[in-house]
């Protein structure tokens, strides 16, 4: 996975970190329902959910369905619908010590073809 970085989380056992693509999944819808929707409310709810359900997934980081991906050696991924956003999905990899973003996705995305992407860098 390309360029990390920290999520900050107040769980003292698990680190949370995410890639470039992750990032760019929440920034993408964030950025757009600011300036180019004139909707800053809409995209602070946004932004206010995803920090609510990662921090909620900080606690439980095997919590989810799987979703099946298309990478060779990972048959399944973790998801979780973001809170009160139930269209959008985070994708997740949990380790013991370490919580990996894969990706922010509304449900109607070919997740599978962006995600396989994400994986494979």
């Amino acid at each position: 996975m390309s360029a990390r970085r920290p999520i900050s989380s107040q769980s003292a056992s698990v680190n949370a970190v995410s890639g470039e693509t992750a990032i760019d999944h929440v920034v993408r819808p964030f950025r757009y329902q600011l300036i180019e929707a004139n909707a800053p409310k809409a995209a602070a709810r946004f932004r206010d959910a995803v920090r609510l359900t990662v921090k909620s997934l900080l606690r439980y980081p095997l919590a989810g369905p799987r979703f099946q991906t298309p990478v060779p050696g990972l048959a399944s991924l973790p998801s979780w619908p973001v809170a009160a956003l139930e269209s959008v999905q985070i994708y997740h990899l949990a380790a013991t010590d370490e919580f990996d973003i894969i990706g922010v996705l509304h449900g109607k995305r070919d997740g599978r073809t962006i995600l396989g992407d994400a994986l494979k860098q």
